[in-house]
């Protein structure tokens, strides 16, 4: 029965549920004393979710504290084997899997390296089969126990009825492709594990808000550096973010050629392909035949080399134009978005690291207008290379919160885990 507002019985005891399970997640462990003015909810309803959570082994008893005079209260806190998540990234130069518990611990992981940056969808998708399989068979983790599985891709990822989530990946040549449906007829999974495909920056983002240097904000930006640059944008009203194409806006018209096709992208810039292009272009001498993040070192290290050593003037004046160009896309989220934190993540943003914080801060301040600069923060996430990850294995957890602790189990669940 439906009340005046239009919820339902059923929808109130699903949102006590999630408001408990959430307290206990985030602030845990707790007594049942400490939950009702946590959440909200009186003594009744509180001794009424907990068993029902303790039933579904979601909840477990922590040990006990003392109380003012009284008996010693319980605590209770979330099981960590009341469920497993899988969170895969699909990088720049790998395809990481990692299998965790229901508190995020990592149980398994494995890496499968992406030659000279190929993107042949069939070898992704082998990947991410051959890395589900092999988590799996290194725990006594039974495919069932799954409450999803968390992918994070480049490009932006479109939601259809029929294939679920398809990925427009420009930059890496992928054009509608039909992801989801092609690892359901791939994996060996039980078609009731939904998959949560989303953008890799808003898996980054996802993770630092919930457990990064974003834990608290209202209103943040995380942007991811890589080969790729991407950004993810979570407000109050957008609770788990919104990923953005702040990589392809325009720095330079007329510019450099980016991966897009585009001329004069942020990317084209500041990417670490493209950084270290540039260094080669000024006269540098980046390694010959490494790998973008063997290469970006020996930038930073030409840069800021060993103390007694004279540091490489092209690579210092390099690295000063990259954080203006970087500055000045910052500039661009500060001004429409006014957020109170912009947090700098990926491989490529956490290598080029603290040195290169404060020139890209005055920057953002010089290009931004004095009110929304006066009031942002921006600094490094804390999370490192495996923020993705942790974060593509949240999209299944936030969906177990969203339903009050009970999994997607049928047909309509799944459609909806991918939106």
């Amino acid at each position: 029965m439906a009340g005046r507002s239009g919820r339902t019985v059923r929808d109130l005891r699903r949102g006590n549920r999630a408001a408990v399970l959430r307290r206990l997640y985030f602030d845990g462990p707790m007594s049942r004393f400490e939950l009702g003015p946590a959440t909200g909810l009186s003594g009744g309803s509180i001794s009424n979710v907990v068993a029902e959570l303790v039933e579904d082994h979601l909840v477990e008893e922590a040990g006990t504290v003392e109380s003012d005079g009284g008996r010693p209260r319980t605590l209770l806190r979330v099981a960590p084997s009341g469920g497993h998540m899988i969170g895969v990234d699909v990088g720049e130069t790998r395809v990481r899997v990692e299998l965790f518990d229901l508190t995020l611990t990592e149980l398994a992981r494995t890496e499968r390296p992406l030659e000279h940056h190929r993107y042949d969808v069939e070898v992704v998708v082998g990947h991410i089969r051959d890395g589900i399989a092999e988590v799996l068979a290194a725990t006594d983790v039974a495919p069932e126990q799954l409450l999803g599985v968390g992918i994070g891709v480049p490009g932006i990822v479109a939601r259809t009825p029929g294939q679920g989530a398809v990925v427009h990946g420009q930059t890496i040549g992928w054009d509608a492709v039909p992801l989801e449906s092609l690892l359901r007829s791939t994996c060996e999974l039980p078609d009731t594990v939904p998959y949560f495909i989303d953008n890799g920056a808003r898996t980054l983002g996802q993770a630092e808000l919930w457990f990064g240097a974003g834990r608290g904000s209202h209103n943040a930006v995380v942007v991811l550096f890589g080969s790729g640059i991407g950004a993810c944008l979570v407000t109050e009203e957008v609770e788990y973010g919104r990923p953005l194409e702040w990589g392809h806006v325009t720095v330079q018209v007329r510019g450099r050629r980016c991966r897009c096709g585009a001329l004069g992208c942020l990317e084209a810039y500041a990417g670490a392909g493209a950084l270290v292009d540039r260094w080669r272009d000024a006269g540098g001498r980046p390694p010959v035949g490494a790998d973008e993040e063997t290469a970006l070192a020996a930038l930073l290290a030409a840069a800021h080399p060993a103390e007694g050593a004279e540091a490489d003037p092209v690579a210092l004046a390099v690295l000063e134009e990259t954080a203006e160009y970087v500055g000045a896309g910052l500039s661009d989220l500060v001004n429409l978005f006014q957020p109170e934190r912009i947090l700098i993540g990926g491989w490529a943003g956490l290598q080029l690291g603290t040195r290169f914080l404060p020139a890209v801060r005055r920057y953002a301040d010089a290009y931004a207008l004095r009110h929304p600069a006066d009031r942002v923060s921006i600094d490094l996430g804390k999370l490192g290379p495996d923020a993705v990850t942790v974060g593509a294995a949240s999209l299944p957890l936030a969906d177990l919160f969203a339903r009050g602790g009970r999994p997607a189990t049928h047909g309509r669940d799944r459609e909806s885990a991918t939106g």
